[in-house]
């Protein structure tokens, strides 16, 4: 039988992180608790047969891994609640972000394996890009957590400095994309599609392009000289871009959110 995870915070993205649990097989309904302070609103997770309880510290004494998926305002009153049934022999993850594994070592007054890892919402699906570090893990509770969330998407360990700008290239990296891809179809659009279909041909079409690199592991310029010929329309379109700052726009946008979560 594989470990027993708590997941402290039934949200959005508590309940992803269950359901690509459930979805790989990396656990069973009967190895998950879920957490909420409304249980109501996890029903459909009972029925799955899920343990949902509202208490905390009770999730925790039976479980041996235990995800902290709340807001960053209620870690403190939550791991003041749990800190006594964070024995030794368990593993704490945290999703929340800007709360630092030392803040939280703060609070618990012990040392015990401690995560962070920094999804994003395609989680949900299990394509998530999860950023993790660590501090007190053992090689055996590394591989695990990085088990863990690999089945929810790609995972890659990084130093705990670079967790905020995780956030802002992974999971900020989201809505930046979205919003590609939202221009594309507007372009799309214009140049005769309906909305419907230039949706599909522009999702797809980034979805293929982002596989080219995962699975070749090429630069992505590589990939553009593949589709600029001289004096075609693809470099026409490109070099356009350019002319109205694409390249610069973007890397200003990343550089404007870092300084946003750096300075809060």
């Amino acid at each position: 039988m594989g470990k027993r995870i708590a997941i402290i915070g039934g949200g959005n993205l508590g309940t992803a992180i269950a359901e690509g649990l459930l979805k790989s097989k990396f656990s069973k309904a009967s190895e998950l608790i879920v957490t909420k302070r409304n249980t109501s609103t996890l029903k459909t997770w009972k029925e799955k047969n899920i343990e949902i309880t509202s208490d905390n510290a009770a999730a925790v004494r039976k479980s041996d891994v235990i995800i902290l998926a709340i807001k960053p305002f209620q870690v403190d009153e939550v791991l003041n609640a749990i800190k006594k049934e964070l024995t030794s022999g368990k593993i704490l993850i945290s999703v929340v972000t800007g709360v630092l594994i030392s803040e939280m070592e703060t609070v618990i007054k012990k040392t015990i394996p401690a995560f962070r890892a920094m999804p994003n919402t395609a989680i949900a699906i299990q394509e998530s890009m999860t950023c993790i570090c660590s501090q007190h893990a053992g090689i055996d509770d590394i591989k695990y957590v990085n088990d863990l969330f690999s089945k929810l998407g790609k995972v890659v360990t990084i130093d705990e400095k670079l967790m905020e700008a995780a956030t802002i290239l992974g999971a900020c990296g989201t809505a930046y994309a979205m919003r590609y891809i939202r221009a594309n179809i507007q372009g799309g659009i214009e140049i005769g599609f309906d909305a419907s279909t230039a949706s599909l041909i522009a999702a797809q079409t980034v979805k293929g392009a982002a596989e080219l690199l995962l699975q070749k592991g090429t630069h992505p310029e590589q990939e553009i000289d593949k589709v600029t010929t001289p004096k075609g329309c693809t470099i026409a379109g490109l070099n356009e871009m350019e002319h109205q700052g694409f390249s610069s726009s973007l890397i200003r946008g990343i550089v404007a959110s870092y300084k946003k979560i750096a300075k809060d």
